[in-house]
């Protein structure tokens, strides 16, 4: 049997500008790629998810492209451990290459696999490659890590001011081993296919971005989010088309950075308010509207229309998601963490990160907050950004109908409820 290297595939489903299979690929052994549905994840999924069947699209491009190349892609499923234990004795492997991952989970599981390959005597090898910065390359002179979003994103911009960014497109195509495997169906790996498809990005909106982002009715955001959170494309790319385009759209990219290190540095924030002053919050957690909430019900169109955004298509704007995780939170006092497991569970893009970050920066309890006192009034944001009803009319069409909830809150008394309960239960 001959010698090969491995690289494993999990963020980055492309082949072109992916660090790991560039490096594996300058190697003396054959590259055979690979990925791994890990049933760890997939066991809390839905069964027809929009992001399993997606994922399983793209790993169809994949395994066409390296057939192309008398190659194909190796795909596994089960626990990933288990899997490389099976891997160790199937193949000789010599190297095994991936991108780091950041995420708690992530980062456990990469340790142990790590440790199994290094016991059998396989060199691995990881590397930087879903994120311009690591969390550990933009801290404070003394070397702890920011908490506070504009100092940050100073020191990102100086730190880049030196980058010169590779974008890596060739592939060096006779270094890939031919691979006897097929990809499984959907079916074959416990799931269906969703109605919900995923949209390419479109950087065309990148020019007017400051001007159209806020607007719900208009086309004026990228898509991109859940390109970037899959690896369909390299960060590396998108900020070298970008970065001297719209400040803003770039602003947008550095955020989804200084969470990620926000979630490395202080991991606990996955089930705890990031400002433990906010602990005492009594949260009302009313089951009934919450469900109000989750099927758009509310009474408040612009937050209906985004909760039936989100429920028909996996995606919602991200104006609206600030307006729609306002009124849980403050207006029902429910706690964040109900509306984020919601919204972990329904978008396409969610990442940890994010989907935590924003979610404790509506709330107030989070590390870069929107202070406590500020509530979106539903009806002022309707004025400011959908004026004409235009994304109202298309997912609330019955708005002014008979049929259409009265409001189940009233925003003045909402107020006044959150900011005493705020007070209350915020620890001097």
């Amino acid at each position: 049997m001959n010698m090969i290297n491995i690289v494993w595939l999990r963020r980055d489903l492309r082949l072109t500008d992916n660090t790991a299979l560039q490096q594996a690929l300058k190697r003396a052994d054959k590259t055979a790629v690979l990925f791994i549905f890990d049933t760890n994840i997939l066991d809390e999924l839905d069964k027809n998810d929009a992001r399993v069947t997606f994922i399983h699209q793209q790993l169809t491009k994949l395994d066409k492209e390296l057939r192309e190349m008398n190659s194909g892609l190796l795909v596994k499923t089960g626990e990933p451990l288990q899997i490389w234990q099976e891997l160790v004795n199937e193949f000789e492997i010599g190297e095994v290459h991936f991108n780091r991952d950041y995420e708690p989970y992530a980062t456990e599981r990469d340790d142990k696999v790590k440790r199994l390959l290094q016991k059998n005597n396989i060199s691995v090898f990881s590397h930087k490659d879903q994120v311009i910065f690591e969390p550990h390359e933009v801290l404070k002179a003394d070397g702890t890590p920011y908490t506070v979003f504009t100092p940050y994103k100073n020191k990102w911009l100086e730190h880049f001011e030196a980058q010169q960014l590779k974008v890596e497109e060739k592939l060096k195509t006779d270094a890939f081993a031919a691979i006897d495997s097929s990809l499984p169906t959907l079916e074959e790996i416990g799931f269906q296919k969703s109605a919900i498809a995923v949209k390419d990005y479109d950087l065309s909106v990148v020019a007017n971005y400051s001007k159209t982002r806020n607007f719900p009715a208009v086309h004026g955001t990228s898509n991109l989010s859940v390109h970037l959170r899959f690896g369909t494309v390299s960060i590396r790319k998108i900020v070298q088309q970008v970065y001297n385009q719209s400040p803003d759209f770039l602003s947008e990219l550095v955020w989804r950075e200084f969470f990620m290190q926000i979630l490395f540095h202080f991991p606990r924030v996955v089930n705890e308010n990031f400002r433990a002053k906010y602990n005492g919050i009594e949260w009302r957690n009313n089951q009934k509207e919450f469900e109000r909430w989750c099927n758009g019900q509310t009474g408040y169109p612009i937050v209906d229309a985004g909760m039936r955004e989100l429920n028909k298509t996996g995606y919602m704007h991200n104006r609206v998601r600030m307006i729609t995780a306002s009124f849980l939170c403050k207006h029902l006092l429910i706690d964040w963490r109900w509306g984020e497991a919601y919204f972990a569970k329904k978008l396409l893009d969610f990442e940890l990160s994010s989907n935590n970050g924003n979610w404790q920066w509506a709330a107030g309890t989070g590390c870069d907050a929107a202070p406590y006192f500020r509530v979106f009034n539903p009806t002022e944001q309707v004025k400011k950004f959908d004026k004409e009803m235009l994304y109202i009319k298309k997912w609330v069409p019955e708005f002014q109908d008979l049929t259409y909830p009265a409001p189940m809150v009233d925003h003045k008394m909402a107020r006044n409820r959150a900011l005493e309960t705020y007070k209350r239960g915020i620890a001097d």
